[in-house]
Parts: C-alpha cells; structure tokens; sequence
C-alpha cells in the first residue's frame, strides 16, 4: 500500500523531464529545431519570424555554423530576435557562426521573410570542435563580427567571389587567437583555402533540383567528394576568386579552409548562382535569350548546315558566308569596346558589316580570282575554332595562361598555324573548314534555344577580347548529357561534310575559276577568231556610241522624191 504512492512520487518528475525533452526538440508554427549535422527543409511565411533551436550540444563541439539557402528570394538571418546591420545577414546563402560558452548546450537565433511572400528553403547545421579553423574569424570588411559567408556578385563576363579571412581554432569558452601579431606557424598565417565549384543540372532550373544539391555539398567532406577543386589560395593570397559567367546554369561555390599543421578543416556557407536574374521582366532566367539573337543564330545555322555539305560545290556561297563570318566577330568586337550601343542595335550593325564583309570577299575573287585570298581568311576561320577548342580544355586554366601577353601571342599562334597548313593542300584544307566551321554553327543555332556549353569554346575567347579583367577568371564550364550528345552531332557533321565533297569534287578543278578572268579570257578569244560569229559584232562601246549618235541624227523621210520616168 505504501509502494504506489512512492513509486508515483519518482515517476512523474522523471516523465515530466523525459516530455520537457521531447517537447524541446519538436517544432511549431514560430519554431524550428534543428540537429547538429543535419539539413531540415525551412518554410517561412510573409514577414514571420520563427525561432530556431538546437537542443542538447555536446560539450566537445566548440562552435556550430548555419546556413539557409533559397533558390532565389532573399532571406534573414540574425542572432537576435531584434534585428540590427552587425547581427544580421539578408541573402539567398546566408549563414551565422556561433562560438560557444563552456557550459552552453542550447543555442537560438531567428529566422525571418523580408519578401511579400512565403519563402522556401533548406537549412543546415555543422558542428565544430576546436582543432577546426574558423570561416570568417578575422573578418574586418563585412558587417558580422565572425563572418563565415561567400559574397558573390556577377555581370555578363564574370562571377566574383569574396570571403573574409579564417582564424585558427581555439578552445570552446576561450578568446579567439589575434589575427595578426604575428605571421609565425602559431597564428592563422598557416591556414589554406581550397576553393571549390559543383555544377547543377543543365536546363534545371527548379527549387528542389538547388536544394537537394546544396544538401549534397554543404559540408566539407561532401564538397570535397563532389565538387571540383580550382585553386588553392594561401593566407598572404587575396580572398577574392573570379569565374567565367554561364547564365542560365545553376553553379555552387564552396571555400574549405584548411589547417595543415591539424589537419582539420571547416567549410564555408557554399553560395550559388545562377547568373541571371528570375524576377526581371526581360532577360529572365526562364526567357533567356533575345529574340534578335535567336533570328541571328537560326540564320546563320541554315547557313551553316549548307556550308557543311555544299560550301565548296558553291564557292561564291561559301565565301559570302566565310566573310561574314570574319568581318562580323572583328566589328562586334570593335563597336562594343568604342560605343555603348544597346545589344540589339550593335547586333544589328555587326550584321549588317558582316553582310558587306562577305560581299567585299566575293568581289576580290570574281575580280583578281585569287585563291590565296580565300585560303588565308577560310584557314583563319578554322584556325580560331582548333585555338579556341584547345582552350577550351583545361589546358586554358594554366596559370601561365592568365597573362595576356602569354595568352594572346599563344593563342594567335596556332590560328596561323592553319593556313600554312592550308597552302600545301587547298582545296582539302577549304573543304575540311567547310565542315567544320559548318557544323560549329549549328551547335551555335541550338544554343540560342537549349543551354549547352559547346558556346563557350568561341565565348570565352570573345569575352576575353571584350573586358581586360577577364584574363583572371576561370572559364571551366559543365560538361554534361546535351553537351556529348552535341558533340556528337558536330563531329558527325563535320565527318560527313567533308566525306561527302571530297568524294563529289574529286573529278573537278581544285577551285572554280574567276568570272570576271573567264570573261577576259572569252573577250580576247572572240578578237582573234574570225570564224566565230560573234566576232563581228561590234564592241559594247561602239554599239553605245552608234546608238547615241542615232539619237541624234536627223531622219530622211520615207518614200519617192524623184520624177517618175516615162
């Protein structure tokens, strides 16, 4: 009789701290728990702020790190629930770092929608101990005191991204090591950091797509499975990375700092982007792609598939088009740098160059019937396309290559090369840039429509040519499943382009002979055979004189003037 009652006595202290635990880990409308080392889906409604929680930190994590990724609404995340410029951060990738005190096992900060609507999102939390070194722990440019954010700004040549300087790792409850006393082994003068890039999906532009791969890469073992390592930078370096933009592709990148002497390493909030804007009205991430430049592209791929399979067949054809192929690529280049044109209009100019390029080529061979001529600017054309495809590769990412007096003698060097080549074999040299060149646009012709990185081989080159900051950027692109297939399509383009007129022209004379040479050579045949009825035919200038002087004489009347005789 006596047991109940004492048993009840120890039972309900002990349930109610088992529910007081479990009621702390269970979220609410204005509340989210998180675990430490795992991702959660985050939904926040239109200007709501929520609590965020971690419940039980272990006494060895030393300092714990959060990020919010959204696709592409702006997000706020603060470590108070008032919000002030030095605790709280607005982005799309934004994240806190939070140092903890010695005996601190709880941890909250606030989340909250400065959009006129709900915002969707994933979060994730790193636990840290105290051999890690510290994103952000020497940060003196930015608003947060310890600032583990990637800041990330792009324009149409390329995509920059700043970070503040690492610390080296301290004992939990303890001061953070200074900065800069000294530049020794013992101080953050020894840390690294790898700078990482992980592509997304081609022609994905949907939020799950984003945030199942954020949560793919976010911590520094998944970034470093995944994601592909372009530089290393070293402390001395500057925190500041540049990249070749690709609008419309969705791209990650991660900084992973890395202590050498404890071999520990903490990452970063990874930042992404897509390099485009999904809330203009023109030019959007969904409507990529100017109607101007569709018509542009469509053209010149009909032109080019022609080319591909009939360019030396019609040779007058072929070089309208080789011309406006070279005239147009110099005059672009030439009126972006020296006017501020809109795109439209400076497309429509270089079109219409282009045009008087391709006829200017065609008048020199009807007129001189200089094959030379046409050898050097076709040779040249292919020769750009075998020198940007070779730094198209990651032979083009060498430092070496970084340096413009290096890339522009390097580069310009094996365009030339081609047109030796072409010399020793014309008309099998002509007939190979038909195919080749050919084929390359109508990869171009499919680009303004579906996304593929085969543009790239010829845009960077021109995007290096149009901005002198360009040099620094790494231009390494997504090579993915529309990329091999297109390849694919080019290589068999070109292959049967070039099979196919070799096989028709090998019975013809190596080039068609010039009109206006033809009409000299027939002139002068028709001077010296008398039996060829049209060599007495006057001349076209005696034939314009008789008529003007007709014109001018009086006319005898018609009829008898004279007596009849009888």
């Amino acid at each position: 009789m006596f047991l109940r009652p004492l048993w009840g006595i120890f039972l309900v202290p002990f349930v109610a701290m088992l529910w007081d635990g479990a009621a702390s880990q269970v979220s609410s409308p204005g509340r989210l728990v998180f675990a430490l080392g795992r991702s959660r889906n985050v939904s926040l409604l239109q200007n709501a702020t929520v609590e965020a929680v971690i419940p039980r930190i272990p006494a060895d994590v030393t300092y714990i790190t959060f990020q919010l990724h959204t696709q592409h609404q702006n997000a706020t995340v603060s470590y108070h629930r008032v919000l002030t410029a030095s605790s709280s951060l607005n982005g799309s990738d934004a994240g806190l770092l939070f140092p903890l005190m010695r005996l601190q096992r709880t941890l909250t900060w606030y989340l909250r929608s400065p959009e006129r609507s709900a915002i969707t999102g994933t979060g994730v939390i790193l636990p840290y101990g105290e051999i890690h070194p510290v994103p952000g722990g020497c940060n003196t440019e930015y608003n947060l005191l310890v600032d583990p954010n990637i800041y990330l700004q792009y324009n149409l040549f390329e995509t920059i991204i700043q970070f503040a300087p690492a610390n080296i790792g301290y004992a939990r409850g303890r001061t953070p090591p200074p900065c800069d006393v000294n530049s020794g082994q013992s101080s953050r003068w020894r840390l690294e950091y790898d700078v990482y890039q992980y592509f997304l999906p081609e022609n994905d532009l949907s939020e799950q797509v984003l945030i199942e791969h954020i949560q793919k890469v976010a911590s520094v073992q998944q970034m470093v499975l995944n994601g592909k390592k372009l530089v290393m930078l070293k402390s001395v370096d500057k925190t500041m990375v540049s990249f070749s933009s690709v609008p419309g592709q969705g791209v990650i990148y991660s900084v992973i700092v890395r202590d050498p002497l404890l071999n520990s390493s903490a990452s970063y909030v990874p930042v992404h982007t897509y390099a485009c804007n999904f809330s203009s009205n023109l030019d959007n991430c969904y409507t990529l792609g100017r109607i101007s430049t569709k018509v542009f592209f469509t053209i010149a791929g009909i032109a080019g598939l022609f080319v591909c399979f009939f360019g030396h067949r019609f040779f007058k054809s072929e070089l309208f088009c080789m011309g406006f192929v070279f005239v147009a690529f110099l005059f672009f280049i030439l009126i972006t740098r020296v006017t501020s044109l809109d795109y439209d209009m400076r497309l429509g100019l270089t079109a219409l160059g282009g045009a008087a390029g391709g006829v200017l080529l065609v008048l020199c061979w009807w007129r001189f019937g200089s094959v030379l001529l046409c050898v050097v600017i076709v040779g040249l054309i292919l020769g750009f396309l075998v020198s940007s495809l070779l730094f198209f590769t990651p032979i083009g990412d060498l430092s070496i290559f970084r340096t413009d007096s290096v890339f522009w003698p390097t580069f310009c060097s094996v365009v030339v090369v081609i047109p030796l080549i072409f010399f020793r074999w014309p008309r099998e040299g002509n007939i190979t840039a038909c195919g080749v060149a050919g084929g390359y646009a109508v990869i171009l012709a499919v680009n303004s429509y579906i996304y593929t990185s085969l543009s790239y081989i010829t845009l960077d080159v021109l995007k290096r040519a149009l901005n002198n900051q360009f040099s620094r950027a790494f231009t390494n692109v997504p090579f993915q499943g529309i990329d091999y297939i297109l390849t694919t399509v080019w290589a068999v383009l070109a292959v049967s382009g070039v099979v196919l007129q070799l096989y028709r022209e090998r019975s013809r004379p190596f080039f068609p002979p010039s009109p206006y040479l033809m009409w000299k050579q027939e002139r002068e045949r028709r001077k010296t055979n008398i039996l060829d009825p049209s060599y007495h035919i006057p001349s076209l200038r005696s034939r314009l004189k008789s008529r003007v002087q007709d014109m001018f004489r009086r006319r005898e009347p018609a009829g008898e003037r004279t007596p009849l005789l009888l």
